[in-house]
């Protein structure tokens, strides 16, 4: 965001990546060696061997803080970061509700089958209005089956009920009764039972070796066949050739995807489907969500500079 650079470049002496192009890993090993603070996103991956090559580098700077500009960390090598003993730093809290927006938009979009609408209408094929043409479903009294209670999984059931949805819930740990009571959620412990009991399914956990394929081919086998699929949180969380053979093959009612397994090239077998609303990554996509997340950025880096912990201070991994 130009008012973010902008505010660096009064504050600190800043290099800008300024036509924003995806850096390759050279370049980001050449750019760790002439900074104290790095400033990446979720595509610019930072792994062992890229720190290692760069602490190994004689006369380079000392990196001492990497502060994501963005919630999810799992692009960053959080062990190997402590070994050399950098700091990381993200952005958390400032896309919740825009990720819930567009969870919301992605339930109806999908359930209403509103995105076969749109595409009929701009492919010239609409024959006009019709009492049984692209029936979709009512989404008030659906089961709205969330996996991930954080805090954008709360904001998804806070709108979910203003939409007459009823709304259970899996989390590592319940959620206190009493935010129970107020976002009209039920904890489910089986999340097995949880999956094959959903009309729609919302995944809202981070990404992690524990979470890769929480959703498995055996739990998309055991769904109801006019489920709902919705992911705005990461790719890998789902099987995704096991969802695309469900929904190929008619097992599932249909998806609303954010994200995928292989970004910016999402498999082309989920274009071809009619059942399938897709959106480019862009559930985070707002300018008052960048403009807070560059905020938290800035004040991160300040804190660092001043000798004081940064607030956002990652702390998974350290001692």
């Amino acid at each position: 965001m130009p008012q973010v650079e902008a505010r660096m470049a009064e504050l600190f002496d800043v290099v800008l990546n300024t036509d924003d192009h995806q850096m390759d890993r050279a370049e980001l090993i050449a750019a760790m060696r002439e900074a104290d603070v790095l400033v990446p996103c979720l595509s610019d991956r930072i792994d062992r061997a890229m720190l290692d090559e760069v602490f190994a580098t004689p006369g380079a700077r000392r990196l001492g803080l990497i502060a994501n500009f963005g919630a999810g960390i799992e692009h960053i090598d959080l062990s190997a970061a402590r070994a050399h003993k950098v700091i990381v730093t993200n952005t958390p809290g400032v896309y919740t509700d825009d990720t819930a927006d567009m969870t919301m938009a992605l339930i109806i979009s999908a359930v209403r089958r509103f995105a076969e609408g749109v595409r009929q209408l701009h492919a010239g094929e609409w024959g006009g209005w019709a009492p049984s043409t692209l029936l979709g479903h009512r989404i008030g009294g659906r089961r709205l089956a969330i996996i991930g209670m954080g805090r954008i999984g709360q904001a998804v059931a806070h709108r979910a009920r203003a939409f007459g949805m009823e709304v259970v819930y899996h989390n590592r740990h319940r959620v206190p009764a009493a935010l129970e009571n107020m976002l009209g959620a039920r904890y489910e412990a089986d999340l097995d039972q949880m999956i094959a009991q959903a009309d729609i399914l919302s995944l809202h956990c981070p990404a992690s070796t524990e979470t890769h394929h929480i959703l498995s081919a055996a739990r998309i086998a055991s769904m109801k066949p006019d489920a709902y699929v919705i992911n705005t949180a990461r790719g890998d969380l789902i099987d995704e050739a096991a969802l695309i053979d469900a929904l190929e093959n008619g097992r599932l009612g249909g998806a609303g995807l954010d994200v995928y397994t292989h970004e910016p090239t999402p498999d082309s077998r989920l274009s071809a489907l009619p059942n399938v609303v897709m959106m480019p990554h862009m559930g985070s996509c707002t300018i008052e969500g960048r403009e807070a997340s560059g905020a938290k950025v800035i004040a991160n880096i300040r804190f660092w500079a001043d000798g004081h912990r940064p607030p956002d201070q990652v702390l998974e991994g350290w001692a």
